[in-house]
């Protein structure tokens, strides 16, 4: 958390960034660990300076901020991270803050309570060497059923293990796993070799519906409220979720069932045994 949904949310957030100049870089002082930052704040801020604000994209869980050098920012929110216009949860967990000249927002700022989100400035090689297709797979949202089958198809791995894997699928998390899932009616255990042509039909249905809910929604604020909307809001998917977080409730689809709880890969994982029925054998 933040996945997909939430991480497309702050891009289109900022959407008015573009156009702008970056005046300036700073970091706040503060007591707390850094955030990763590469290169070293010195040589970041004299390759940005200056610069035109001319794209700004998403790759996976990542925003990516291009720069009329051909340079670009890849902010990467990892646990905790938000990116804003202004009004962040706190000032202490202000990690960085980029002031910008123009006629759009005086401002972006990149807000981190756990302080283990990264701010790279990569050259256009870097880029491509870093989050390439060799290193990050298709986006979640343009990957056509076909081609999410061929990814995953052959694999061992239980399907909800495999939808955490950046290399294969960009932009999908936990949260989003288990509704995916639950909304296809496919039980997370079971290996994805072993999915039927329909069921990897259903699951890329269900996957594109949920992540344009979501992002119409603005994304999920969980129970800690961590993450915001640009401007200090929440968002509003978690009133929608299914599955996530509901242990022990009775199933919001089937009414027969209750949502149980396991771990897959150091991972919580939500599902409706009446819904999501585990395969015999």
């Amino acid at each position: 958390m933040p996945e997909l949904p939430e991480v497309e949310t702050m891009r289109r957030c900022i959407a008015a960034v573009v156009g702008s100049r970056i005046r300036d870089v700073r970091q706040p002082r503060s007591r707390l660990q850094s955030i990763t930052i590469e290169p070293r704040l010195p040589t970041f801020r004299r390759r940005i300076v200056g610069r035109k604000i001319v794209a700004l994209g998403r790759v996976g869980k990542r925003i990516v901020v291009e720069l009329d050098s051909g340079d670009r920012i890849v902010l990467e929110p990892r646990m905790s991270g938000l990116v804003l216009l202004n009004s962040p949860p706190d000032r202490e967990h202000l990690r960085l803050v980029f002031q910008l000249s123009g006629r759009g927002p005086r401002q972006f700022l990149f807000w981190d309570q756990r302080g283990l989100g990264v701010a790279r400035l990569v050259s256009p090689a870097e880029f491509d060497h870093h989050y390439g297709p060799a290193r990050i797979g298709p986006d979640a949202l343009v990957i056509t059923a076909a081609d999410l089958r061929e990814r995953l198809g052959d694999g061992r791995r239980p399907i909800k293990v495999a939808f955490l894997d950046q290399k294969t699928l960009a932009g999908v998390g936990n949260l989003y796993a288990s509704e995916i899932l639950h909304r296809a009616g496919v039980h997370p255990q079971v290996p994805c070799s072993r999915l039927r042509p329909a069921q990897w039909a259903a699951i890329h249905a269900a996957m594109r519906e949920i992540l344009d809910e979501a992002i119409h929604h603005q994304g999920s604020t969980l129970r800690d409220g961590t993450y915001r909307i640009a401007h200090n809001e929440p968002g509003n998917y978690q009133l929608c979720h299914r599955v996530y977080q509901r242990a022990g409730e009775p199933c919001l689809q089937c009414g027969k069932g209750h949502i149980v709880r396991i771990v897959q890969a150091q991972r919580s994982t939500f599902f409706c045994p009446n819904c999501q029925r585990r395969p015999r054998g």
